[in-house]
């Protein structure tokens, strides 16, 4: 797998870019499932086929897209919004940085980490491993590039998030990722109560710091991407089910803006698996925080 992934790195983005548009379509009309799931998904955001349905191409994308982010040379990029995040760090409080899925996730890490890590510090962001070890040890050498930290999905990794955002530098959540039992509140996500984590809210009301929505837009063609960047108010001081359902309408409404790049597929009105430990999951509670899945 890593020889595999390390030769398809080396293909121009166009070229990835066109197979995945193939993979998304194949794999739209022959699982039924996928296929259900997403139309589920659109129907309740109320955005309309039209809108939305590009996201099945967009979606094979992001996934013939990974050797290329994780391994290849860096791809055209445009920044939209730096200014938001120049100013966000002379806060010094830190970055909540949020990204939904959308668009290509990765990368909105991996280049904000090498932009801004020389002058403020590395960006710190949870890592869970999956189930084949060999494709961990890939993720975890192409995450931890320059400027860029994981963090274990445990209460250590609560721990490290909180320790970087007291030294004024970033964190980076997915915060439409659903969590595990216990660690987050059922609430409104596109007129559906989706579970949510809590995670971010907590890390915002805890912290002070500023949060700043982030995502990388694919442009067509293989052209490169653009990086967005725009601030997020703070949510409701000491509620916690105002603030997760603050974070919930920020993440609709950047999706609205582009709707077409947003993983639809994703299962967010699944319900929670259980918690990967009871003894995590009440430290957890004890310490205030959540972990992310």
């Amino acid at each position: 797998m890593p020889f595999f992934f390390r030769l398809l790195s080396r293909l121009p983005l166009y070229v990835l870019h066109a197979a995945g548009w193939l993979l998304g379509w194949l794999y739209f009309w022959c699982s039924r499932g996928y296929r259900e799931n997403f139309r589920s998904n659109v129907a309740q955001s109320g955005l309309g086929w039209e809108a939305c349905k590009g996201a099945i191409a967009q979606s094979g994308m992001m996934i013939a897209e990974f050797p290329r982010i994780w391994l290849g040379s860096a791809p055209a990029l445009r920044w939209e919004g730096l200014d938001t995040v120049e100013a966000a760090y002379a806060a010094g409080k830190g970055i909540i940085f949020l990204t939904p899925h959308m668009g290509c996730f990765e990368l909105a890490a991996r280049a904000t980490a090498a932009r801004f890590s020389p002058q403020y510090g590395d960006l710190t962001v949870l890592f869970r491993p999956g189930r084949r070890p060999a494709v961990d040890r890939l993720l975890e050498t192409a995450r931890a590039g320059a400027g860029l930290q994981t963090a274990p999905t445990n209460l250590a990794g609560v721990r490290q998030l909180m320790r970087a955002l007291r030294a004024g530098k970033a964190v980076g959540l997915l915060p439409d990722q659903v969590p595990p039992s216990d660690m987050g509140v059922w609430s409104p996500f596109f007129g559906r109560p989706a579970y949510t984590m809590t995670l971010a809210a907590r890390l915002a009301l805890q912290s002070g710091a500023p949060m700043v929505l982030a995502w990388g837009e694919r442009r067509p063609w293989g052209a490169g991407y653009v990086l967005h960047f725009s601030t997020l108010e703070q949510p409701p001081a000491s509620d916690l089910d105002a603030a997760v359902t603050h974070i919930n309408r920020a993440m609709e409404a950047l999706i609205r803006q582009c709707p077409g790049q947003y993983l639809w597929s994703y299962p967010r009105y699944k319900n929670p698996a259980p918690a990967e430990a009871a003894s995590a999951s009440s430290a957890a509670g004890n310490a205030h925080t959540d972990t992310l899945v």
